[in-house]
């Protein structure tokens, strides 16, 4: 058993730039996972959830993609702006980001 109560996965696949589908490494998703880990961290909430990198998630063309374990909630189309979003609402508060959500 984890001892994590959430897994935050953030995909860094890259592709090259002449893939029609994209990667979410050309559209900011290293910084992303900084600033996610940055916040929950800065937050306290590192000892219960854990935000760490992935490879392909498969969701290319709304990257950066990024889902969150065990709840399996998908996001997509996430910029560097979003992350605290992400993180007092859903991390924190238990609310996805509805704007967010791959569906």
């Amino acid at each position: 058993m984890s001892r994590f109560e959430k897994h935050v996965f953030v995909c860094l696949n890259e592709r090259t730039a002449s893939d029609a589908r994209g990667c979410c490494n050309a559209k900011g998703a290293a910084q992303v996972l900084d600033l996610l880990k940055g916040a929950v961290h800065e937050r306290g909430l590192n000892k219960r959830i854990r935000v760490q990198r992935a490879g392909c998630l498969d969701h290319c063309e709304q990257g950066v993609a990024i889902v969150v374990y065990p709840e399996a909630t998908w996001y997509g189309n996430v910029t560097p702006a979003d992350c605290a979003e992400i993180v007092e609402k859903h991390l924190a508060g238990g609310k996805p980001v509805e704007r967010l959500l791959l569906k």
